[in-house]
């Protein structure tokens, strides 16, 4: 296969914050390889080390040191620290072998602002469509997250779903005085509160998912295959926010997730529609309990 690269870099409409810092840019790199038949196969390469993948410099230094014509034993042979790397070559190497579809039954979340934006930011989105929407807590002082969080379980409709991400931002204290508000909630708006610890906190996350009634989703802590396999093996039986772009081999994943029936929610980095289409193909593939994808990322690009 003819293979070609070109790194890109996309600003947000408005700087995205969460509790590792604030977003600009998006960089990220696109693959295109071509086959003897002149068929065309394109992924994409879409970093995001802070979260757990290889840097954006380790991806370019992979993609400059490869020749212009490559094989399949090369994809095959990808490390698994170059995990974006693995999902982007793997995926054009699908797309020359298969017709991507998407499928019409996949529902999608859409992002929120931050802070008090979210108050209007969600209404927009809902014309649009959305029903289900995350809000990025961790990002400033608890008490007014909560004062906000409270305004917006009340405006939201009542066919609405809210997701709270704290991108392990919380401390033990934190997490569990956001559960106690969300347990108080009578309505079944809130989905679950996804990430409230850091990686290094596994086992308090376990206790947590146990002794509160809101469900606890894991992100960080999985975001290689490495780290899903292991946390399956610790007996994490919530939910696991998995996000392609950064997981790795999109086949491995495939058996991984056909093996265990795990209760899978797929998620976007904020990738191109190169890179989403991918995403969402397995999304199609693997979520057996139907819930809405998070790819709802357009609306944060111009």
């Amino acid at each position: 296969m003819r293979f070609e690269y070109r790194p890109y870099r996309r600003s947000f409409r408005q700087p995205l914050q969460t509790s590792h810092g604030i977003w600009t840019v998006r960089e990220g790199i696109i693959l295109r390889l071509i086959d003897d038949a002149g068929c065309v196969g394109f992924g994409e390469i879409s970093p995001l080390a802070w979260f757990g993948s290889e840097t954006f410099e380790d991806a370019i230094e992979f993609c400059q040191q490869l020749p212009n014509e490559i094989d399949g034993e090369t994809i095959a042979t990808i490390p698994t620290h170059l995990s974006a790397c693995q999902f982007g070559f793997e995926s054009a190497q699908e797309m020359l072998a298969t017709e991507f579809t998407q499928s019409s039954a996949l529902t999608h979340s859409a992002l929120l602002p931050t802070g008090h934006a979210a108050l209007n930011g969600w209404k927009d989105l809902w014309e649009q469509g959305y029903r289900t929407f995350k809000w990025k807590i961790g990002v400033a002082d608890i008490e007014d997250e909560i004062q906000i969080f409270n305004h917006l379980v009340q405006i939201l409709p009542a066919e609405a779903f809210l997701r709270l991400d704290a991108n392990a931002g919380l401390t033990v204290s934190q997490a569990e005085r956001w559960l106690q508000r969300c347990d108080s909630i009578s309505n079944p708006i809130l989905e679950f509160l996804e990430q409230p610890l850091a990686v290094s906190q596994f086992e308090q996350m376990q206790t947590l998912s146990q002794i509160y009634s809101t469900p606890l989703a894991i992100d960080e802590s999985v975001a290689t295959l490495n780290q899903l396999r292991e946390c399956y093996q610790q007996g994490w039986r919530g939910i696991f926010v998995i996000k392609p772009a950064i997981v790795g081999s999109p086949s491995q994943l495939r058996k991984f997730c056909q093996e265990t029936a795990i209760d899978a929610v797929f998620s976007s980095v904020f990738e191109t529609a190169i890179g989403q289409q991918a995403g969402l193909r397995l999304a199609a593939e693997l979520s057996l309990k139907h819930r809405a994808v998070g790819y709802g990322t357009s609306h944060w690009f111009d």
